[in-house]
């Protein structure tokens, strides 16, 4: 009988197998394809984070669902995988942004603050006792400079993205990406792209009650929430487009 592969080396956060690999960060990866998908897109009027929400349960109340947080004035972050630990990571940057804001007197950049978290996840991965978030996160905002939209995994590492996807229909999600994406996008344009990628990501079932969406303008450098009426008017164009490019399909 040939030894299972792990063979004990995902016993400890801590522990390579001979083959450098940390099973414990592997797993935590796995809890994040199993999450529910989100994805962010970089535009140049500002950056659109939508997530799919879908409630696991008709008696569950929709908007008790958050997947889209505030960190800043000028920063959201879209989660998948744990949403106990992503609560946590939240929680933790929008402290980094304060203390920022306290010690120099200006907002926080965008790149620091990807940077701080994931040094955060990086050190639950190489200590015992303790084991990896099972969260990933994207970070998106605005700076004096320009937008900016970054991935953060739960082994610590960090990538800047034009748009990107993280869940279950991530796949799906970056194929809708690669072919639509260009960097002159308007924000609408953007919004477009993103409800496009959610509705290939989740097979067609996208509802006003499943998705939520915000923005972060580089006009104001504000972080926005869309609202339950603006999402349904999205939501609805998104709909009649598909029918139309599904009939024409047909013809």
């Amino acid at each position: 009988m040939q030894p299972f592969p792990a063979a004990g080396y995902d016993k400890g956060i801590s522990i390579f197998s001979p083959d450098g690999r940390l099973f414990q960060v592997e797993y935590a990866r796995e809890a994040v394809k199993r999450g529910t998908t989100s994805l962010g897109v970089k535009s140049a009027e500002g950056i659109v984070l939508v997530v799919d929400k879908r409630p696991s349960s008709k008696l569950v109340e929709p908007t008790s669902i958050e997947k889209i947080f505030q960190i800043d004035e000028h920063i959201g972050a879209a989660t998948s995988g744990l949403v106990a630990d992503a609560r946590k990571l939240i929680e933790q940057a929008r402290m980094e942004s304060q203390v920022n804001k306290i010690t120099f007197n200006e907002p926080i950049p965008v790149e620091m603050l990807a940077k701080k978290i994931c040094d955060m996840k990086q050190m639950y991965t190489q200590h015992g006792g303790v084991r990896p978030f099972g969260s990933a996160l994207i970070i998106g905002g605005v700076n004096d400079n320009g937008c900016r939209l970054f991935e953060t995994d739960p082994s610590g590492a960090l990538i800047e993205y034009k748009a990107t996807a993280i869940g279950a229909g991530r796949a799906m999600a970056m194929e809708v990406f690669e072919k639509g994406y260009s960097e002159d996008l308007k924000i609408n344009e953007a919004m477009e792209l993103a409800l496009d990628a959610i509705y290939e990501a989740t097979e067609g079932k996208t509802t006003k009650e499943s998705v939520e969406i915000a923005v972060i303008e580089e006009s104001n450098h504000k972080y926005r929430k869309l609202t339950e009426d603006e999402i349904e008017e999205h939501v609805e164009e998104l709909l009649i487009r598909k029918s139309k490019e599904d009939e024409e399909e047909e013809e």
